[in-house]
């Protein structure tokens, strides 16, 4: 199959140059694109308990404590004991977090705004529900069960 007419050819080329120009601008403030994705989950009052931040991310345990550690380190967060269940902790914004999730969120208005002036609503609803579809066709294991039982 010719690559351009590849569904997962053009998602993975198109998250991969996303993903750097993220970098790029993350690394002018001394961050990186996954440091500001966990800025942007964090709920901004309350915090949000270590444990759900994975799951609301589609990240893996390991891959998260790295970057905690790392933001924590950098001075981005606080853990604090959850004070509903002592087995875990809340990671919260500092004065420093808040104010890096805001240039996070600003760089992602952008984004998103300049994308807006180059493709119209009806495209971006097309856009938006295709990715539903492979999602959706994903999480029900649609893909390859639908090969196997062809075979």
């Amino acid at each position: 199959m010719d690559k351009d007419k590849s569904i997962d050819h053009q998602l993975r080329a198109t998250w991969q140059a996303v993903a750097k120009m993220y970098n790029e601008q993350a690394a002018n403030y001394g961050s990186t694109m996954a440091m500001a994705f966990v800025l942007l989950t964090i709920d901004k009052e309350n915090g949000t308990p270590s444990t759900a931040l994975g799951p609301l991310m589609g990240m893996e345990p390991t891959s998260l404590s790295r970057i905690l550690k790392s933001m924590e380190d950098k001075g981005a967060i606080s853990r604090e004991k959850n004070p509903e269940d002592g087995r875990s902790v809340i990671i919260k914004l500092t004065a420093y977090g808040l104010e890096m999730r805001k240039f996070s969120k600003s760089h992602v208005y952008q984004f998103n705004n300049v994308v807006r002036e180059y493709v119209t609503e009806k495209e971006l609803d097309s856009f938006f529900k295709v990715t539903s579809t492979i999602n959706k066709l994903i999480a029900d294991k649609e893909i390859y069960n639908a090969i196997s039982q062809d075979k």
